[in-house]
């Protein structure tokens, strides 16, 4: 995998950090070394990120028309730090559209779509530092699709014995799979770091899933703490964030638009009747790097 090492370029997105390889389309790998994505990402030997994407996969890669989302402007990939390959995720979307703009393919408040292995998502760059637009998609509670283990059903307010202790949750996918577990209090960095390991790979879940706590705080507004999988404890989400507000919509403890309130900040999530979310908010960009 040449183009692990080499430059990259780092964003983050309320805190969420991913690297981008700065390399021409042709260099980028059709497949994954897991050990140097942990090696690159890992903060003490490497350049230290919650991750990796890679792209833009241009028409006519490999990589791209395995997709088989031919109206997308590009596609691109997202590593976790374990090695392991995500679906989606909201802000590495949002920070990869950034990059684009950074590098004049795209423009200012021209929609655009990005394929993903989770689906296409439409984005706008309605300012560059603080409002990117992305359109998320369906989000789906059906067990079938999330994927959630046992008979076919929404997966909303299930009760779950861990660590002695009966916790209530619901299920949803953004295009990945997320366990959303409710709290009568404000939820803590503590007990996703207790609880989330346990839930992210339990038998529940045959792709493993993300993990989040939440509490709504008004018609309008929820907190939430992050467990991310394969990656640990995260300070913000936009899947997570889509997931969360949506389970809070469903269950009508609150209405759309909701802000989601998360360590590293907030983002804005609206939905349609059909729960098709649409999630705005900031990316900055850190540093350019040369890892040997």
């Amino acid at each position: 995998m040449s183009a692990s090492y080499g430059a990259y370029r780092k964003y983050h997105g309320l805190g969420n950090d991913y690297l981008i390889p700065l390399n021409d389309a042709e260099a980028l790998p059709d497949t994954i070394d897991e050990e140097r994505v942990r090696f690159i990402c890992d903060p003490h030997y490497g350049l230290g990120s919650d991750g990796i994407l890679y792209g833009p996969y241009l028409p006519g890669s490999k990589f791209y028309d395995s997709l088989g989302q031919p109206q997308a402007l590009c596609a691109f990939r997202i590593l976790n730090p374990d090695g392991s390959e995500a679906e989606k995720s909201g802000n590495g979307v949002r920070i990869f559209a950034r990059y684009l703009f950074d590098c004049g393919m795209v423009r200012l408040d021209e929609p655009f779509t990005l394929a993903t292995l989770g689906g296409p998502v439409v984005c706008k760059i309605l300012d560059p530092d603080k409002a990117i637009e992305a359109e998320m998609g369906p989000v789906s509670f059906d067990s079938a699709v999330i994927p959630v283990n046992g008979p076919q059903r929404e997966v909303l307010k299930e009760k779950l014995s861990l660590n002695g202790e009966e916790i209530l949750f619901c299920a949803a996918t953004v295009g990945n799979p997320h366990c959303v577990v409710l709290c009568d209090e404000a939820p803590t960095k503590e007990i996703a770091m207790c609880l989330g390991p346990i839930l992210e790979s339990h038998p529940l879940f045959p792709n493993r899933t993300n993990v989040q706590f939440l509490k709504a705080l008004s018609d309008h507004d929820i907190q939430i703490e992050i467990y991310e999988r394969g990656a640990g404890y995260t300070l913000a989400s936009g899947t997570s964030s889509t997931a969360c507000a949506a389970v809070a919509v469903r269950l009508g403890l609150c209405k759309s638009p909701v802000t989601v309130h998360m360590p590293g900040g907030i983002l804005a999530i609206s939905f349609d009747e059909a729960f098709h979310a649409t999630l705005v908010g900031p990316v900055a960009r850190v540093y350019d790097a040369q890892l040997f």
